[in-house]
């Protein structure tokens, strides 16, 4: 019998369901971004045993698994001192002229819309271990940054 015509069912077309990507590199995490991994970790155990549809089961281990991973792996930074661009600190940068504020965080605290830039970043990368008043390369431009402030905020 041709190929053409063999369909043992649905499942054999259907797309794999791959585990979520976890970041390359080591799981650096603040107090607040571990925080929020437990938090994720208690929420998701507390939605599964209603979930009935199978699917959403399998979607629910999968974060779990992911999360469960995350937490294991985490790595807690200390506090900074502030004395330099860190882990954990809040900078304020001036960039093509304009102001701007972030703070270095885990990739999974990351948030690049509300300034929570992950350590992995080429943003982070070009301003870590700077100076208050320092000119930083940045996007392959010379002097592209200056650090104006360096600030830890309490979590």
């Amino acid at each position: 019998m041709s190929v053409a015509f063999r369909r043992e069912g649905d499942d054999e077309h259907m797309e794999p369901k791959f585990e979520l990507p976890i970041p390359p590199g080591p799981n650096l995490v603040t107090a607040r971004g571990l925080a929020q991994i437990r938090s994720r970790l208690v929420e998701l155990e507390a939605q599964l045993p209603g979930i009935s549809d199978e699917e959403a089961v399998k979607k629910a281990r999968r974060e779990l698994r992911y999360w469960g991973t995350r937490q294991s792996t985490a790595q807690l930074v200390d506090r900074p001192d502030g004395s330099v661009v860190a882990f954990g600190t809040t900078v304020t940068i001036r960039h093509g002229g304009k102001l701007r504020e972030i703070t270095i965080v885990g990739d999974d605290e990351a948030d690049p819309a509300n300034g929570l830039i992950s350590f992995s970043a080429p943003l982070s990368r070009a301003v870590l271990d700077a100076e208050i008043g320092e000119l930083v390369d940045f996007a392959g431009k010379t002097e592209a940054i200056k650090i104006v402030k360096i600030c830890v905020r309490d979590e």
